[in-house]
């Protein structure tokens, strides 16, 4: 095993920009109000469940129907770029339907809000540059991560307030647009080579 503090960190800061549990806070606590209440440890669990999964099984489907790491971690660039995008301007590019069961804590929570396809495109874009167990450990402390803030959500945002939370997200976004440029530039050069 090579652990590496630099990648299980970069991972981490990318998986957790990616995810935005900080910025999903708001939606939280709808959901919350919504529902009564969120089992945060089941919501956790499930998330990383998730994630763990397809960052061993996602690139044996993509090998099935023949598309190579560096094809999807271009691709994933583009889904991290407008994830970015909607981040820094504040804009929604992908909307869901907010009418279907809002009453579980797997959907809409677990997945596709935390373990969503941008977190799961992502996965699959580290694993082209990092080892295999500095990503799990990324994802282990980002579970860590969601489900304090989810145990702690309505506490963060009285605290942070909205401005707060607005601030850390634009933050963000501009890391990830950063992160986005940084994957696409080396997973084209792959492909061209």
């Amino acid at each position: 095993m090579d652990f590496n503090f630099k990648e299980i960190f970069t991972a981490f800061m990318v998986l957790f920009a990616v995810i935005d549990i900080v910025g999903n806070i708001p939606i939280i606590i709808d959901l919350r109000k919504k529902v009564g209440h969120i089992q945060s440890e089941k919501a956790s669990v499930i998330a990383g469940f998730i994630m763990i999964l397809f960052l061993f099984v996602g690139q044996r489907l993509l090998n099935l129907i023949g598309i190579d790491v560096h094809s999807f971690a271009v691709a994933g660039s583009f889904i991290l770029f407008f994830i970015a995008l909607e981040m820094i301007l504040g804009i929604t590019l992908y909307k869901e339907d907010e009418e279907e069961a809002l009453s579980a804590t797997v959907f809409p929570l677990a997945f596709p809000l935390i373990a969503g396809p941008g977190s799961l495109t992502t996965l699959l874009s580290l694993r082209a540059e990092f080892n295999l167990e500095n990503i799990i450990v990324a994802v282990f402390l980002n579970v860590i991560v969601i489900y304090i803030v989810l145990k702690t959500s309505s506490k963060i945002e009285r605290m942070i307030g909205p401005n707060g939370i607005k601030i850390i997200r634009k933050v963000f976004g501009v890391i990830l647009l950063a992160i986005a440029v940084k994957l696409f530039a080396a997973n084209i050069k792959m492909l061209l080579a």
